[in-house]
């Protein structure tokens, strides 16, 4: 969809989730410099914006919603990269460098989004260094953060990431009473675990009222108790 005039500012976000550690995203008048004028989109949950291996022709930008980030396996196999939020950019990679698509972006939620295709993308770029620079940053953090998901993956525990991927989502996605919008199975393939694992796992720490679970969500109780697990691993 090309882009027209509107307001696409979304909604500004609460300090838990900017304190989160989570992939870099521009500034709130960054991000209005690059999608200025771009009509919102509105897709609903379920949703692929695009495959692993697709064409990659544009990048979308969240005003609101949740994005999930998956990569898959030859055989199949799902490991969920990422959760994206708003003010998020989706599909960079590929927009940037002209290759395939990394990895699936699904929506979650029902989203609101906006985007640019690549020529649109490298005209704002060109004309607009400082934006330019902004993304170069973006896309650096970003290489830390798989950086160290990827060490996570290597040198911890399942225990110690499972604990650390519960603090992260708690301060991302979690609503006002805490609870986190997230199944097991969900969650075993942020891991690249098993279910079963998982569940045994979940049901210790629910014993020892580190976690309450309940249908389709999960709550940290002690988030002290979780980091402490993190930090034995982490020495």
């Amino acid at each position: 969809m090309a882009c027209q005039g509107a307001n696409i500012s979304g909604p500004s976000d609460s300090p838990d989730n900017d304190a989160a550690p989570r992939p870099a995203r521009l500034r709130p008048d960054q991000f209005e410099r690059l999608f200025g004028g771009c009509r919102p989109e509105h897709h609903s949950a379920g949703k692929h914006l695009f495959m692993q291996e697709d064409a990659s022709d544009r990048i979308y930008g969240v005003l609101s919603g949740t994005i999930e980030i998956s990569i898959y396996s030859p055989g199949g196999r799902k490991l969920v990269a990422n959760i994206e939020l708003t003010r998020s950019l989706v599909g960079e990679i590929g927009v940037l460098d002209g290759g395939a698509r990394t990895a699936s972006a699904l929506c979650l939620t029902d989203c609101v989004l906006v985007s640019l295709s690549r020529a649109q993308l490298f005209e704002r770029l060109e004309k607009n260094a400082s934006l330019a620079l902004a993304m170069i940053g973006l896309l650096c953090a970003r290489l830390r953060w798989v950086s160290g998901e990827r060490n996570d993956q290597a040198l911890l525990k399942i225990e110690a990431r499972l604990a650390k991927r519960l603090l992260f989502l708690s301060r991302l996605m979690a609503d006002g009473d805490g609870w986190i919008p997230i199944s097991q199975s969900e969650l075993a393939a942020f891991l690249g675990a098993t279910r079963e694992s998982v569940n045994k796992i979940l049901n210790e720490w629910r014993g020892r009222s580190l976690i309450a679970t309940k249908r389709g969500a999960i709550r940290v109780s002690n988030a002290r108790g979780l980091q402490e697990i993190v930090d034995l691993e982490e020495v």
